[in-house]
């Protein structure tokens, strides 16, 4: 049992990294002159430096390190973990070339899917089995994608490709057995030389050619990535998923309030209709959850 003080550390933290994951197309905006390729090349590497240093500040050094060693030691963790660095780095990288190709709202709908993403996944992987509430609400998140793919005439692959690059990235992360800081340290340092290689002979400007101002934003995505990361790692391991599930909605919401009241970004009657959809299944889904949950801790009190 989780004491209230520790609940209450989990609830600050997520509430943290969600809010700062809703707010985040802000600080990609103050960087929109720099290409979306070039901004998550300098994500990645400015990501590992920065683990590297704050593990050295925090003394997770030798701990951190001797785990990745052991981890290179075992060919199928490593690819695992390789897959989950690809998945992630797919992952920011829509999302920052949404944003700054000024579809905040599009980006927003990813992180709303992203939940039901991960019930199918649970589903077809870690053979988990739908509730009827948890049916519904992914039909109800269906339908909404497709009354937007109707009205937009493409099917939203941003969207979808963010919810289901984060939600197969979740699933590894769940399955491989790995410390927060271990993970985002070994996924960063594996990425690290493709970006380092792509600014240095691919990249259309100069390795940190830019003005001050935008080589601040670019040095301070690690900063801006990783402590997140760090915040939901440390709340997941303190509070359930059901009140992990309720706060998880604050980043998405932010986002859609900044695509719409913001970037006054196009949000009409039928976009409405398939959010209300959308809402509608996560409501569904976690009063569904919250059900589910009451009756199991009814039953072990039995």
């Amino acid at each position: 049992m989780h004491t209230e003080k520790e609940k209450l550390k989990g609830i600050l933290a997520a509430i943290g990294a969600y809010i700062i994951w809703g707010v985040l197309p802000l600080y990609w905006k103050m960087a929109d002159d720099v290409p979306a390729s070039e901004i998550l090349a300098y994500r990645i590497i400015w990501s590992f430096v920065f683990m590297v240093v704050i593990i050295a500040i925090l003394g997770k050094t030798k701990e951190v390190w001797t785990e990745i060693f052991s981890i290179f030691k075992r060919p199928k963790l490593i690819l695992a973990i390789s897959v989950a660095a690809v998945l992630i780095t797919a992952n920011w990288f829509i999302f920052i070339f949404t944003v700054n190709d000024g579809h905040v709202i599009s980006a927003s709908l990813g992180y709303y899917i992203n939940p039901l993403i991960n019930v199918l996944l649970a589903t077809i992987f870690l053979k988990e089995k739908l509730s009827r509430g948890e049916m519904l609400a992914v039909l109800s998140a269906a339908i909404g994608v497709l009354i937007l793919a109707i009205h937009q005439g493409v099917f939203p692959w941003a969207a979808i490709s963010m919810a289901v690059t984060f939600g197969l990235y979740g699933l590894i992360k769940k399955l491989v057995p790995i410390s927060a800081w271990g993970g985002l340290t070994i996924e960063t340092l594996i990425m690290a030389p493709f970006a380092f290689i792509f600014l240095l002979f691919f990249a259309q400007d100069a390795f940190m050619h830019f003005g001050f101002d935008t080589n601040l934003v670019l040095f301070g995505a690690g900063v801006v990535t990783a402590i997140p990361l760090l915040l939901f790692a440390t709340s997941a391991r303190r509070i359930s998923y059901v009140m992990l599930g309720f706060i998880q909605y604050v980043g998405p919401t932010l986002m859609l309030i900044l695509g719409v009241f913001v970037f006054h970004e196009a949000f009409d009657k039928t976009q409405l209709i398939a959010f209300l959809f959308i809402w509608a299944a996560l409501l569904i889904f976690t009063i569904s959850n919250v059900i589910i949950t009451s009756k199991l801790k009814k039953a072990s009190l039995s």
